[in-house]
């Protein structure tokens, strides 16, 4: 309130003033002048109040996304406030010294004003930057660069996605596991899905999580239930990421720009993977679950246990089958991965299964 009333009150003068100089105009009569300085400031007061409110609303907004934001952060708003209240001022000193009007000081302070907030938030959203630029980023706060070596954040897809169970097996997740409490409650709603695959997929990431804290994995999960916001789990899982400033994984587009803008450091498993998939060359013999049927007659779809789509033809009537034989024809790189094509293996001709 205190930000909506102060706004008001600079433009409760600015209208009167501006209402008492038009009166003036259209009369000198005294009663002109006065008529026309209460006409301004009734007018200014509701305006004043319905734009102060809309402020107020919009910096609530932002002070919500900034939530725990850390010393760096709040050191870098004051000081980029201060500069901008500064500018504001040095704007409106032309005001003063050519026009010379009594409106010269309510122009200025909201000018100071202005510059003052949006400095403050610009500070806010970029401090982190700003620190390290001065060298002073370890001094605020000094967990920050253990924390950048150690957790990850983890949003749905990344959860979802068979990256991070293999990440899990190696070893390479004991730092810790970050997640918005958003991102957990989706993942158990998908746990309940009536698609199987999707329903699959949830359980095994949240046993996954389960098996993580069984091996002394440290699993934080932040935030309440239905506090993501309006954007939802993804942009509660970039804005956990940059509040803790540590890395992102993720397989979602979105998401991984998201967190470009943000300024936060994210890993696209799906590149990840992709440069780590073995290569898969004509006539390996791979077994496969085939789960689903292909996009032309008489073909199956399976999945290895990395993920890798596995496109089989003349296999629809082993739809369901898990393990069948199979044997490489070709595979090829796509934005969702690499895929790969393969036939029925020749059972006269058995060949050692790979993969």
């Amino acid at each position: 309130m205190v930000v909506v009333e102060v706004f008001r009150l600079l433009v409760v003068v600015l209208g009167a003033l501006g209402g008492q100089r038009a009166g003036a105009a259209v009369s000198r009569g005294g009663t002109a002048s006065v008529v026309g300085l209460v006409v301004g400031a009734g007018v200014a007061y509701v305006l004043g109040g319905v734009l102060g409110r809309f402020l107020d609303r919009g910096a609530g907004t932002v002070a919500r996304r900034l939530r725990a934001v850390p010393a760096t952060e709040i050191l870098a708003a004051a000081v980029v406030g201060t500069g901008g209240a500064l500018a504001g001022l040095v704007l409106g000193l032309p005001l003063i010294a050519l026009v010379r009007s009594s409106l010269d000081g309510p122009v200025v302070g909201l000018l100071a004003w202005s510059g003052g907030v949006l400095g403050a938030r610009l500070g806010a959203a970029k401090g982190r930057d700003v620190a390290r630029a001065a060298g002073i980023a370890e001094l605020l706060d000094p967990r920050a660069d253990q924390r950048s070596s150690a957790a990850v954040v983890l949003d749905t897809s990344a959860l979802l996605g068979p990256q991070v169970a293999v990440l899990r097996h190696a070893g390479l997740l004991q730092g810790g596991l970050c997640l918005p409490r958003a991102v957990v409650d989706e993942v158990g709603l998908l746990a309940d899905a009536p698609e199987a695959t999707t329903r699959r997929r949830a359980r095994r990431a949240l046993e996954l999580l389960a098996d993580a804290k069984a091996e002394g994995v440290a699993v934080v999960v932040e935030g309440e239930t239905d506090a993501a916001g309006a954007e939802g789990p993804e942009a509660a899982a970039v804005a956990l990421a940059r509040r803790r400033g540590i890395r992102l994984l993720s397989c979602s587009g979105s998401a991984l720009r998201r967190a470009r803008q943000a300024g936060v450091e994210a890993v696209d498993l799906r590149e990840l993977a992709d440069a780590l998939a073995p290569e898969h060359l004509p006539g390996e013999a791979l077994e496969v679950d085939l789960v689903r049927p292909g996009q032309r007659p008489g073909q199956a779809v399976g999945y290895l246990e990395d993920g890798t789509m596995v496109v089989v033809n003349g296999a629809e009537a082993h739809l369901g089958e898990q393990r069948v034989a199979v044997v490489v024809s070709g595979s090829r790189r796509t934005s969702q991965g690499r895929l790969v094509f393969a036939e029925l293996a020749d059972l006269g001709r058995p060949a050692p299964i790979v993969g």
